[in-house]
C-alpha cells in the first residue's frame, strides 16, 4: 500500500463525502465538547463540525495554542526536521466552525453532563469526546518521577520535552554514554522507542562518532526488532546495546542527581538518560470515571466507553482491543466515532466500523521502515483483519520509497486532522 498527500486527502473526502448523508435537524442544537487537540479529538471535532454543517455545536477543549506532533518527532532529534516543522495551529480548525476553547479541563460531571475547565465555568454535552493521550505511571521506573524529567527528559510528549532531549545530546561529550530506558507494554507508538535509538545514533555518528547507547528494555522483542537490529548493524555498528528482558533489562533503576543507570544490580555512569516510562490514559479520562485499570476500555463500533455511552474515548487512552496506540490509529479512531456521533444527534447514516494503520520509522537516511493492518469492530474488540510489515534486505530503493511515503503521510493526516 503506498500513501502520500494526494492519496490520504482523496480517501478522506471520499469518506466526507460518504458521511454527509441528509440529516435530521433536532429541535435545538445538539452540543459536542471534545477534549485534547491531537490526532484523535482534532480529526473528530473538525469532522463533526465540517459534516453536520452547523446542526452540532462542536467545541475542542485544547490548553495549547499549538500541537506539536509526537509522530516524527524522533526525526527532530535526528537532524531531520526542526520543531516548527512539527508544529500546527488550530486557526483552519475554528474557520472550519469549531469552536476552539485553550484552556485545560479539570472536571466531568457525568450526571450534569458538564466539563469543567480551568478558567472558570464549565460547558454542557450531550456528547463528550476524551482523546487526552498519556499520562505516566507513578514509580514505574525506579528513582524517577516527573520531578526528574528535565535532568533525565522523557520525550514522549513532543515539544520542550524534545528540545530538552537534543540540547543534551548536543552537549554529549565526546565517547560520551546515552541511555534509553524503554516503556513496557501497552504504550504509545510501539516502534517509536527504536526509531528514537536510531536518530540517537545518527546524530552522534555525525557529532560524536565513539558515544555509546545503551537500551535498557523490560521486553523480550520489540516490534519491527528484526528490522531496526538489522539497521543497527548496518548503519551503527558497535554504537547500539540492547538490554532486554533477559538480561535484566526489566530490572532498572536510576538516580538523576548522580546521572547513573542501575541495571540488574551494575551502576553505569551516563551522560544522558532517557526515561520513558510505563504509561496510562490521560488523566481527565480517570476524572470521568470511564477507566478501567490505566486505560478506558471502548465499545469497538463507535469508540462509546463501556462506563457511560455518551462519552467516547480515542487513541492513546483507550483500551480498544488489536490497534497499536499511534497516531494514525487515533485518526482512523476518530472518524469511526464523529460519523457514530453525528448519526445519534441528528439522525444521518452510521456506516459500519472499518480501522486501519500504519507506523512508519527512519532508522538512517533513506532507510524508512513500516508495519501496518486493518482491522473491523467485533463484539469483543477492534480486531486485525490483515496485515504487513517491510522485510530485512529490502533494497535501497525500496528502502527510500517507503521513507517518502512518510513524508507524503505526514503532511496528509496534519491536513486531515487541523484543516
Amino acid at each position: 500500500m503506498s500513501i502520500n498527500r494526494r492519496t490520504f486527502i482523496t480517501t478522506s473526502a471520499v469518506a466526507a463525502a460518504t458521511l454527509a448523508a441528509p440529516m435530521v435537524r433536532a429541535a435545538g442544537t445538539p452540543n459536542v465538547v471534545v477534549v485534547g487537540g491531537g490526532a484523535g479529538g482534532a480529526t473528530a471535532a473538525r469532522y463533526i463540525a465540517k459534516d453536520s454543517k452547523g446542526a452540532i455545536n462542536v467545541t475542542l477543549i485544547e490548553p495549547t495554542r499549538r500541537y506539536y506532533t509526537c509522530f516524527f518527532s524522533n526525526l527532530y532529534l535526528g537532524g531531520f526536521k526542526e520543531m516548527e516543522e512539527l508544529g500546527h495551529g488550530y486557526g483552519g480548525m475554528a474557520a472550519g466552525g469549531v469552536n476552539v476553547v485553550h484552556d485545560w479541563a479539570v472536571g466531568v460531571d457525568r450526571d450534569a453532563k458538564t466539563v469543567s475547565l480551568a478558567g472558570g465555568g464549565s460547558l454542557p454535552y450531550d456528547k463528550l469526546i476524551l482523546s487526552p493521550g498519556i499520562d505516566f505511571v507513578d514509580g514505574a521506573v525506579e528513582g524517577w518521577d516527573l520531578s526528574a524529567q528535565n535532568a533525565m527528559p522523557h520525550a514522549y510528549k513532543a515539544g520542550s520535552q524534545s528540545e530538552l532531549l537534543r540540547a543534551q545530546l548536543e552537549s554529549m561529550p565526546q565517547g560520551g554514554t546515552f541511555a534509553m530506558v524503554a516503556p513496557p507494554n501497552p504504550y504509545r507508538c510501539p516502534p517509536g522507542p527504536y526509531e528514537r535509538v536510531s536518530m540517537v545514533a545518527h546524530f552522534l555518528k555525525q557529532s560524536n562518532p565513539t558515544a555509546k547507547i545503551i537500551v535498557a528494555d523490560p521486553k523480550a522483542k520489540f516490534s519491527k526488532m528484526a528490522l531496526f537490529q538489522e539497521g543497527w548493524a548496518n548503519h551503527y555498528s558497535g554504537m547500539v546495546d540492547w538490554i532486554g528482558d533477559d538480561f535484566g533489562g526489566g530490572n532498572v533503576s536510576v538516580d538523576p542527581g548522580a546521572m547513573t543507570l542501575t541495571i540488574d544490580g551494575e551502576v553505569t555512569n551516563v551522560d544522558v538518560c532517557n526515561v520513558i516510562p510505563a504509561m496510562k490514559a490521560g488523566r481527565i479520562a480517570d476524572m470521568a470515571g470511564v477507566t478501567e485499570g490505566n486505560w478506558a476500555p471502548v465499545n469497538a463500533a463507535d469508540m462509546s466507553t463501556k462506563a457511560d455511552a455518551d462519552i467516547y474515548v480515542l487513541g492513546d487512552a483507550s483500551s480498544q482491543g488489536d490497534m497499536p496506540k499511534s497516531g494514525f490509529s487515533a485518526n482512523s479512531q476518530a472518524k469511526v466515532c464523529a460519523n457514530a456521533v453525528r448519526g445519534a444527534l441528528t439522525g444521518s447514516r452510521v456506516f459500519p466500523a472499518k480501522f486501519s494503520n500504519t507506523c512508519w520509522s527512519l532508522i538512517a537516511t533513506g532507510d524508512g521502515v513500516k508495519v501496518g493492518a486493518t482491522y473491523e469492530a467485533t463484539p469483543e474488540k477492534i480486531a486485525k483483519v490483515d496485515g504487513f510489515i517491510s522485510q530485512t534486505g529490502e533494497s535501497a530503493d525500496v528502502r527510500q520509497a517507503t521513507y517518502l511515503e512518510s513524508e507524503g503521510w505526514y503532511t496528509g493526516i496534519t491536513t486531515d486532522m487541523m484543516g
